[in-house]
């Protein structure tokens, strides 16, 4: 019985030796099954940053490209305005040559008639500020506004119609581009 029991005591000692090292093995897998696992979880937390540092660099990105956008509206607006208005301070130092041309021809024809050759420069210099956007201010007739028309006098309308209307014109008004660049001087039926 002493060898059945030593070979019972042997097979006893065999199995827990194998219980151990299985679970040591066990206890290696398992270990390794954690670091693996970690090493994902890392993986996909770094994984997570990059996505979320490109999202950012995106909405930058967006950003910018919006603000040059408007950068590049805004300076080709202003380039087209300052094309329209570039010789604005010329135009408006011939607006008073214009008016002695409009009261030179007006005597002119009160005198006996005007030269044609004085008709064609008139004309000319009429048409080429035109060309550059000039346009004359209708007055006459128009109910007054004070965003168009500087009221010099008041007058006794002749009838109710003519009430608040520009009865007279003074000095003409004019537009540069449908910009007012001179306010017309009126007189106002009251």
């Amino acid at each position: 019985m002493d060898q059945k029991t030593n070979e019972m005591t042997e097979q006893n000692a065999a199995d827990i030796n194998n219980t151990a090292f299985s679970a040591d093995i066990n206890t290696d897998e398992n270990i390794a099954g954690v670091n693996h696992l970690n090493e994902q979880i890392a993986e996909e937390s770094e994984l997570e940053k990059l996505k979320e540092a490109l999202e950012e660099e995106k909405k930058k990105y967006l950003y910018l490209m919006a603000e040059f956008d408007n950068f590049r509206r805004r300076t080709a607006k202003e380039r087209v305005e300052q094309m329209q208005t570039a010789g604005k301070e010329v135009i408006v130092s011939l607006l008073e040559v214009l008016d002695d041309a409009d009261r030179a021809e007006a005597e002119l024809a009160k005198a006996g008639g005007v030269d044609e050759g004085v008709k064609l420069v008139f004309h000319k210099l009429r048409s080429s500020l035109q060309n550059r956007g000039l346009k004359l201010m209708e007055t006459k007739g128009q109910d007054f506004d004070a965003d168009k028309h500087e009221a010099i006098t008041e007058i006794p309308a002749a009838t109710d119609a003519l009430k608040g209307k520009v009865i007279d014109e003074i000095e003409k008004g004019y537009l540069l581009n449908d910009k007012i660049i001179r306010f017309a001087k009126v007189v106002v039926g009251k």
